[in-house]
């Protein structure tokens, strides 16, 4: 009894086997390998995804239906078959075309490949999807599969590349937006940037030319709303292309004004200087002499770049007096300094949206050296984020008021009902209104003829800069570089109630290495780029009462119903939604913009139908 039913036992075990080696062989000869056009066979099991928009409702990545094209190479006909089928040779030939592939290629991938299962191409766009699935029916190909699947699309290309991030091959996030929101995108939700594709532009077209002429390793360039933390533009320098993301590596994929840290130098000035007025340790007629050297009590001496004699907080600023800054921060204990900073946000990630996020280096004064509090003071001995100057420098333009930084705006629910406003926190007191307003006047000063920051300097209108240049640290030595250095600029403007804040830091400039020299002219140039953009209005110029939102007029997508419409002049970047559509069927053939189509508007739509648009 007992071996017999090790016998039923066997026999089942055998007939399931003998089950799955069926299932594969139909998988990979009738499923993988089947003929038929695409929508007879299994969609791919990757998921829509949501688009990502900037905040005028421009697409910075986009889902688009693509296809495979793959070879089974067991089901390719032998010459001289019975059937008369097409063998490979003739398959070449006949995809060739299609494919822009030569039939030498073609053959040469199927027969040098190591496995029976190839892609022959990937990512072939849906119009040439449609011709190669008909010519395959039409002339009874074997073998070549035609597999639909979902891909992404960055039509700005490299325009916010690491903010935005991109996917992997199953349409998984793997850095950036892409990623922190992976989860969100993949149900379809739309995320909603606070990123300003023209104020993008600016800042990475100013970025790539400082670049250049200072020789830098690297740039970052920022712009911010103050008022309500909206990151307008986030530029860094080198970047990449996130539609062909393996052809980059880390450093050109780095987000670095959110992951990189680092010493901020003298534009930290404007942060210690008010938390040391506003908790009354010093006030704005406080002065200190600067002979061109602190000297503590205890602890080493700490050199100046001039001999600036008697200061106060206002000369320091406009000076940028290192031995002043020093002196004035002997005014306070060291707790109470690392807690003033600590408020501003410097230690701690300012939750903007993005993943990787850097709290920056700020040791607890609990393990700060003799040297440390008046080294702080003027912006060494501390690492800080773009991100992190952006937010404290809210506090300032915002009458003392700090708020944090946000660059997603407002995620859009599939169905499009559901709006969720992406929360950055309070707003939070800092400072004094009146700490807030010297500390402007003082960076106007800094702004005008003779100061530091004169290069900065817009006509007509205010402007409170504060430039900085740092020494960066030495990765062998552990010391201070000799050669590497980071020139930087804050700016606010305008300067009685600023509406824009920008920050700009240049990594390894060759040749001139200051802040005022290099930075400066970079953040003129982007505040005269900026300012009639936004609604900032000038001194002498005739005024205009701008509406708290700007509205950009841009071409809209004519909606689809019962009658073709006008597609005439519309860029391919707007008509890219209509790939998306899977009652008719749209064919895109150039670039540029739409002189031609077919059907003429005014045709009845009929499913299924076929509209071609010629672009040039």
């Amino acid at each position: 009894m007992l071996k017999r039913r090790y016998i039923i036992l066997f026999v089942l075990l055998a007939l399931f086997s003998l089950y799955l080696l069926i299932s594969y062989a139909v998988l990979m000869i009738g499923g993988r390998g089947s003929n038929s056009p695409p929508a007879a066979r299994q969609q791919s099991g990757f998921p829509d995804r949501g688009p990502i928009l900037d905040r005028n409702g421009r697409f910075l990545a986009i889902s688009i239906r693509f296809a495979d094209v793959s070879v089974w190479r067991p089901s390719i006909p032998k010459a001289g078959n019975p059937q008369r089928l097409p063998c490979i040779d003739e398959i070449s030939n006949e995809l060739a075309v299609i494919l822009e592939m030569t039939p030498s290629e073609i053959r040469g991938r199927i027969d040098s490949s190591e496995t029976n299962f190839l892609y022959l191409k990937r990512q072939i766009d849906d119009s040439t999807a449609r011709r190669l699935s008909a010519l395959i029916e039409e002339k009874k190909i074997k073998g070549v599969m035609v597999q639909p699947i979902v891909g992404r699309i960055y039509p700005e290309k490299n325009l916010a590349s690491q903010v935005i991030g991109f996917v992997g091959d199953r349409n998984r996030g793997l850095e950036g937006i892409e990623f922190a929101f992976n989860n969100v995108l993949d149900g379809e939700s739309q995320v909603v940037l606070t990123i300003d594709t023209y104020v993008q532009h600016i800042l990475e077209d100013i970025s790539e030319r400082t670049m250049k002429e200072t020789g830098a390793e690297a740039v970052m360039f920022v712009a911010m709303d103050p008022r309500s933390g909206e990151i307008l533009g986030s530029a860094s320098l080198p970047d990449f292309d996130p539609n062909n993301f393996r052809a980059s590596d880390d450093f050109s994929r780095a987000n670095r004004p959110a992951h990189y840290a680092f010493e901020p130098g003298s534009t930290f000035k404007v942060f210690s200087l008010a938390a040391l007025m506003d908790s009354g340790a010093i006030s704005g007629n406080t002065s200190f002499i600067c002979n061109g050297i602190y000297t503590p009590t205890r602890g080493a001496q700490i050199n100046c770049l001039g001999n600036h004699g008697r200061v106060t907080a206002r000369e320091i600023i406009i000076h940028s007096c290192n031995a002043g800054a020093a002196y004035a921060s002997d005014h306070v204990n060291s707790n109470a300094f690392y807690r003033l900073l600590s408020d501003f946000g410097f230690g701690t990630r300012t939750g903007a949206g993005v993943p990787g996020e850097s709290a920056g280096i700020f040791a607890p004064s609990a393990n700060w050296s003799e040297r440390s509090k008046p080294t702080i003071a003027f912006g060494q001995e501390i690492s800080v984020s773009a991100y992190q100057i952006l937010k404290a420098s809210t506090a300032i333009a915002n009458d003392g008021i700090l708020v944090s930084p946000r660059i997603v705006s407002r995620i859009i629910s599939g169905d499009g009902k559901t709006v969720t406003e992406w929360d950055n926190g309070a707003p939070v007191q800092l400072l004094k209104p009146q700490t807030a307003r010297a500390m402007r006047s003082y960076m106007v000063d800094t702004a005008s003829a003779g100061a530091m920051g004169w290069r900065a300097g817009v006509q007509d209108i205010s402007i409170g800069v504060k430039t900085g240049t740092s020494q960066m640290i030495d990765d062998r030595t552990k010391r201070y570089s000799e050669t590497d250095f980071i020139a930087s600029c804050v700016a606010l403007l305008p300067a009685e109630s600023p509406s824009l804040v920008l920050y700009l830091a240049i990594v390894k400039p060759q040749g001139a290495i200051f802040g005022a020299r290099i930075a400066a002219p970079a953040i003129r140039e982007a505040a005269e780029a900026l300012i009639d953009y936004i609604g900032i209005p000038r001194g002498r110029n005739p005024q205009v009462t701008h509406p708290p939102a700007v509205n950009i007029p841009a071409s809209r997508l004519p909606v689809v119903e019962t009658h073709v419409p006008d597609f005439t002049g519309l860029s391919k970047r707007v008509l890219l939604p209509l790939l998306l559509r899977e009652d008719i069927n749209v064919e895109i053939r150039g670039d540029g913009w739409v002189r031609r189509q077919h059907p003429s508007s005014g045709t009845p739509v009929t499913e299924g139908m076929t509209i071609i648009l010629e672009l040039d």
